[in-house]
């Protein structure tokens, strides 16, 4: 006999992501339209992770957490909604920079919230302050089509402050930001300090990161003509309207 979670799983046909389908929660906004499918980079996730935690494991509580948490900010659009966050006390750090509030990172968006610097804009990568939400998920899921996949690498603490290493990659295999796709694998390794209360949702989240690591690979590819690069990114357009699916972990 099925458990009440096999059956939810099943139910919502994600295996990572338990929360995806809740009928009790008949409520919830989602951006789209409609709650996400992540079948391609679930498969891109299995093909490509170096760690297969043990059900139940702190290890695969703490992945499926974040992949939780981020389907969330990438698919909801009220804070209200959401089940992974302490919505009053949640704050988002990145690489010590100042705080972001619920409502500011959900405003922004996970690549604008990770991606912000503040470099001089002659040396920064990428532009977080001339980016909307859609548009950075534009970009991002045109360069990589499969998804970009999320595995957590180590937990080297417990609840109720979980300290971790993770790992990010997917396959470069569309054109970004004028840069021609090389086919080839983009990666990078963090750490992150998440913080939950006795509900086990997220109060603080700490993300450390070089996004050198990523953008050397993104960069990589020679740039392409104008006249090319329009007509690549009206083909993302077109897909992600026929998909309705952000660009997901």
């Amino acid at each position: 006999m099925a458990t009440a979670e096999e059956a939810l799983i099943k139910k919502s046909g994600d295996t990572y992501r338990s929360i995806l389908h809740d009928e009790a929660e008949n409520t919830t906004q989602w951006r789209h339209g409609g709650p996400p499918v992540y079948d391609s980079v679930n498969q891109l996730f299995e093909e490509g992770r170096t760690k297969e935690w043990p059900k139940g494991s702190l290890e695969e509580v703490v992945q499926n957490a974040i992949k939780s948490w981020e389907m969330e900010l990438s698919h909801k659009t009220r804070l209200q909604d959401f089940k992974t966050i302490n919505p009053d006390k949640f704050k988002l750090v990145v690489n010590g920079r100042e705080g972001l509030s619920g409502e500011e990172t959900l405003r922004l968006g996970s690549y604008n919230a990770l991606l912000k610097n503040s470099l001089p804009k002659e040396f920064q990568y990428y532009k977080a302050d001339e980016e909307t939400f859609e548009s950075s998920h534009d970009a991002f899921r045109s360069a990589f089509p499969r998804g970009f996949a999320w595995e957590v690498l180590n937990v080297y603490s417990g609840p109720p402050v979980i300290s971790f290493k993770f790992r990010h990659w997917g396959f470069f295999e569309g054109p970004f930001k004028g840069h021609a796709p090389t086919g080839e694998k983009v990666e990078f390794h963090g750490l992150g300090v998440l913080k939950i209360d006795e509900s086990q949702r997220a109060e603080d989240v700490e993300i450390y990161y070089d996004p050198a690591e990523l953008f050397g690979g993104l960069l990589k590819g020679p740039l392409i003509s104008p006249s090319q690069s329009e007509s690549e990114d009206n083909t993302a357009t077109v897909a992600a309207a026929t998909h309705g699916c952000p660009f997901s972990k």
